[in-house]
């Protein structure tokens, strides 16, 4: 149940055996192996998941669950001889993961191993199988994809691949850099519901999220110092949802509570101006969004030089009332501004990143630059398929922007290839009476009747 909460990112139930995952890395840890190994894994895959792989070699790939894999290469055949009748119809093939595993590469400067692997016969309840099980998380190089007819364990006829994999260390991988920010980010001492909530935020997770934070809230006492910070997530959340009334209700509570007992901060109260304006901007309200957007920029300069990456965020936003009053060049000229800061203070591939360059795709739209429009949102879709979880809304955003350019080129085959790639994500992580879905597929059907 835990490997497939891993896999399948349930997050509640990852939440629930988060003791149980700590205990088998510490197991892990204590029992790692200290020199080199050549390890096997025999699996049944589906032909989508395998044609995947063919496309990833040279690349990096990482688990999100446990991976168990023995010493053995004949255990590895046998495992896949129980499920050799899947590949019957054609949808599967046999394949064996061949991994060169050196614990010297994922080792800290502390001598301790980030993600250890370890044989654990003597751990676990199958002893004869010359396990060695790798921690979630590890990271591979995949090198190459090879066939073999040589097995004993398949028929005559039948093909098995082998893939090739070299265990990475965290360094090794060209998204090291944003894994490093978004550790700093997220990562904190204790692991608790309103860390959880931060991150299936960020997931798109909205209702999940929402669940995580009213849980801390009510553990809260009523004179809690964090309840500014819980209230500023809770309004986050039901802006997400569409629910802008209680957004603002929430929020309204963090920047009354913040100037009671903080009244100096100008980062954090300027944060919350921002992301009423945010609110009001949603509601049509953009007078009112200009003004907490400006007073927001106002309390940052008290406090910061003009430089500071949260400038980035607001910049961003009064680029887009400006957009929406069609004042183009000024709109483009503030999402510039955002840009260039988020290229000076963020990693390549942060979604951030992915977002500015949606917003300039937008203005050159608007502006019927098409081809400039459709380079800066491939640019955006880059970012956000290799930092977001795929069906995570910002996608869809980009999608559908795509799907509005080639329309008017008068493209409409591509127009619907894009807005159902839209239409297939906002329908999963978004409520179905969401502005966003209706909209969708509101467009979809417009385009289709032409």
């Amino acid at each position: 149940m835990m490997n497939k909460a891993l896999r399948v990112r349930n997050t509640e139930l990852i939440f629930l055996f988060r003791t149980v995952i700590r205990d088998i890395y510490e197991q892990l840890l204590a029992h790692q192996c200290q020199k080199r190994v050549t390890v096997y894994r025999g699996q049944v895959l589906s032909i989508v998941e395998y044609k995947k792989l063919e496309k990833s070699c040279g690349s990096i790939i990482s688990l999100n669950s446990f991976l168990s894999t023995s010493l053995n290469r004949r255990i590895a055949e046998g495992f896949v001889q129980q499920n050799k009748h899947l590949c019957a119809s054609g949808d599967h093939v046999v394949v064996i993961f061949e991994i060169e595993a050196d614990p010297a590469v994922v080792r800290m400067k502390n001598g301790n191993n980030r993600r250890p692997f370890t044989q654990i016969d003597e751990l676990s309840y199958y002893g004869e199988e010359s396990e060695v099980l790798f921690m979630l998380g590890s990271i591979f190089q995949l090198n190459e994809i090879s066939h073999d007819q040589s097995s004993s364990s398949l028929s005559a006829d039948a093909t098995m691949s082998i893939i090739r994999m070299t265990l990475c260390s965290d360094h090794d991988n060209d998204l090291k850099q944003l894994y490093d920010h978004m550790k700093n980010e997220y990562d904190r001492e204790e692991t608790n519901l309103l860390s959880l909530g931060d991150v299936t935020y960020r997931m798109g997770k909205f209702d999940l999220a929402e669940k995580y934070y009213r849980r801390w809230l009510s553990e809260l006492p009523s004179n809690d110092p964090s309840l500014g910070r819980l209230y500023q997530r809770l309004g986050r959340v039901a802006d997400a949802k569409g629910e802008y009334d209680t957004s603002l209700e929430w929020y309204q509570k963090s920047l009354e509570m913040k100037m009671r007992t903080r009244p100096s901060d100008h980062v954090n109260i300027g944060i919350t101006h921002n992301t009423i304006g945010n609110v009001h901007r949603n509601k049509g309200d953009r007078g009112r969004a200009l003004e907490s957007y400006n007073r927001a920029v106002s309390l940052f300069k008290q406090a910061h030089d003009e430089n500071h990456p949260h400038l980035a965020s607001f910049y961003n936003n009064i680029g887009i009332i400006y957009r929406e009053e069609k004042k183009y060049f000024e709109a483009l000229d503030f999402y510039e501004k955002s840009l260039s800061l988020r290229r000076k203070h963020l990693p390549s591939d942060h979604p951030d990143l992915g977002s500015s360059y949606n917003n300039v795709g937008i203005v050159h739209y608007c502006l019927d630059h098409y081809d400039l429009a459709l380079d800066h949102y491939n640019r955006s879709l880059k970012i956000k398929l290799k930092s977001l979880p795929a069906e995570h809304p910002f996608i869809a955003m980009t999608y559908e922007n795509m799907g509005i350019v080639y329309e008017d080129k008068d493209d409409f085959e591509q127009t619907l290839i894009y807005m159902k790639k839209a239409q297939a994500i906002y329908e999963v992580a978004l409520p179905l009476n969401h502005p966003n879905v209706v909209n969708i597929k509101n467009n979809v059907k417009r385009v289709e009747d032409k």
